[in-house]
C-alpha cells in the first residue's frame, strides 16, 4: 500500500516526521514530498511534483491554502483514499477527490498505524 506523506519535513517535532517513521516501520512503501530536501527514515524527501505510481494513499501534512498548488498533483496520482490529517480538512479538494471516486478520510496516520485502521479491508 504505497503512501505518499505529502508536507514532509526533517523536522523530528512534526507529526509528518514521526508518520514517514512509523509507516516504514510497519514496512509500508513511502515517498514523501516536502519543500526541503532530505532524508527521514531512509526516504528521500522529493520536491515539486515528482512522478509517483500506485500511489494507494495520500496522507496530507499541509494546511488547505498550502493544498491548493498539488490540487491536481494529488488527484492525478489517482490514489485509492487521501487523509486529511487534523488541521489539514479541506472540503474542496474533498469533494473534488469524491467526485473522482476517491475515498476521503479525515482521521490521524499516526492512530490509524496504531489501531490497525490504517490497512482495512476496504480498500
Amino acid at each position: 500500500m504505497h503512501t505518499l506523506v505529502l508536507g514532509a519535513t526533517t523536522n523530528p517535532g512534526r507529526i509528518a516526521f514521526q508518520a514517514i517513521h512509523r509507516l516504514v516501520a510497519k514496512e509500508y512503501p513511502v515517498s514523501a514530498v516536502g519543500i526541503r530536501e532530505g532524508e527521514v527514515a531512509g526516504i528521500p524527501l522529493q520536491q515539486g511534483t515528482p512522478l509517483l505510481e500506485k500511489v494507494h494513499t495520500v496522507t496530507l501534512y499541509l494546511n488547505p491554502k498550502r493544498q491548493e498548488p498539488y490540487y491536481d498533483y494529488i488527484l492525478g496520482l489517482n490514489p485509492k483514499r487521501i487523509i486529511f490529517n487534523p488541521g489539514t480538512e479541506n472540503i474542496e479538494l474533498m469533494e473534488m477527490a469524491k467526485a473522482k471516486g476517491i475515498e476521503v478520510e479525515i482521521a490521524c496516520t499516526l492512530v490509524m498505524l496504531a489501531t490497525e485502521e490504517y490497512a482495512k479491508p476496504s480498500i
